[in-house]
């Protein structure tokens, strides 16, 4: 087989900010904001939302993933923390292939390598990266007579950008590619940005700022109310943070969510989702027709909701599916109302 780095021609890495085979360094956020937020230092430095993407007509497909560790995530199993996974295609059409993941928690360096099998026939291959733990090194092996070339870009190429808590994260999906932000941009074929942050996502003006500052954006989703330390400290920050991104970005669709899993304090999270439909509502008064509200509460749907997520708060892959079919749908009417204008 001949092998590729993933930083190599014709491949291309899509959702991160660093992309260093030297440096052993892919992760979303640049050190710019790293170093005013060192809060971010490690979750900053996950590959999340991380997607490798090319055209292969090889028959067999090889994967070589060095991670720095891996740690271990009581509500997560391997696949989804440490796992990278593989779809072929592309949209609403794209097919599972599989995941490689190392078989074992380990706090040191550790090396995986996985084989699968395809149609000899020219297709899209995407790689979504590890969620939890950093990763150092990928490789790429193909059949030596095997043709690989660049895939075509996103149909929505300019990204969607991602905001809040470890659900946006991804957390606890069973794999990568099953996290709703992975499904919902798979579905659209839209490129986005994963800053989804475990417990530290709390609408700070300096991640506004920075936010607002990205030039290249087709929407912003975001739903950190689980992270904010209380419904004041969300009341303080949710409109102000909207704000400065308006304010760059006078036309960008904006989509609000409350949390999803609010059957454990009903009182608590009907507060926080007040303070953000406050957003939404007060953006509309003021003529605002780029902004939309999505009520958390209804993303499990009304039957079988303790079985959408893992402990209670974190969504498994029916938690994440309906989450994805309701977001998808918003997203869609965005994506074409913007088409139509």
């Amino acid at each position: 087989m001949k092998y590729y780095n993933i930083t190599q021609h014709p491949l291309k890495i899509y959702g991160l900010a660093v992309t260093d085979a030297e440096t052993q360094q892919f992760h979303r956020l640049p050190e710019c904001i790293l170093d005013k937020m060192p809060q971010y230092n490690y979750l900053g430095r996950r590959a999340t939302g991380g997607r490798v993407r090319f055209c292969t007509d090889s028959a067999k497909l090889t994967i070589r993933m060095i991670l720095s560790q891996t740690k271990e995530d009581i509500n997560i199993p391997l696949s989804g923390s440490a796992g990278a996974d593989i779809y072929l295609g592309m949209g609403i059409e794209s097919k599972y292939l599989g995941y490689v993941a190392p078989n074992c928690h380990i706090m040191e360096k550790i090396s995986v390598e996985k084989t699968f099998s395809k149609k000899n026939a020219m297709e899209i291959v995407t790689i979504n990266l590890p969620r939890n733990d950093h990763l150092l090194s990928m490789e790429i092996g193909v059949d030596d007579a095997a043709t690989v070339t660049e895939s075509p870009e996103y149909t929505i190429a300019s990204p969607i950008v991602f905001y809040g808590s470890s659900i946006t994260e991804g957390g606890c999906a069973s794999r990568a590619g099953n996290a709703y932000t992975s499904i919902v941009c798979r579905w659209l074929d839209a490129d986005y940005c994963n800053f989804g942050f475990s417990g530290a996502a709390r609408g700070e003006q300096i991640f506004a700022q920075y936010l607002a500052s990205l030039t290249d954006v087709s929407a912003f989703v975001y739903d950190y109310d689980h992270n904010a330390d209380s419904v004041k400290q969300l009341s303080d920050t949710h409109e102000a943070f909207f704000q400065t991104i308006r304010k760059e970005h006078p036309y960008l669709p904006v989509l609000m969510l409350s949390r999803p899993d609010t059957d454990q304090d009903k009182r608590d999270a009907r507060a926080r989702k007040e303070v953000i439909y406050t957003t939404y509502s007060n953006a509309k008064r003021q003529g605002d027709d780029n902004i939309w509200f999505l009520d958390g509460e209804t993303l499990f749907g009304t039957y079988g909701r303790a079985e959408c997520t893992v402990d209670g708060t974190h969504p498994n892959a029916l938690g994440f599916m309906r989450m994805a079919e309701k977001i998808y749908d918003i997203l869609y009417e965005i994506f074409n109302r913007s088409k139509n204008n």
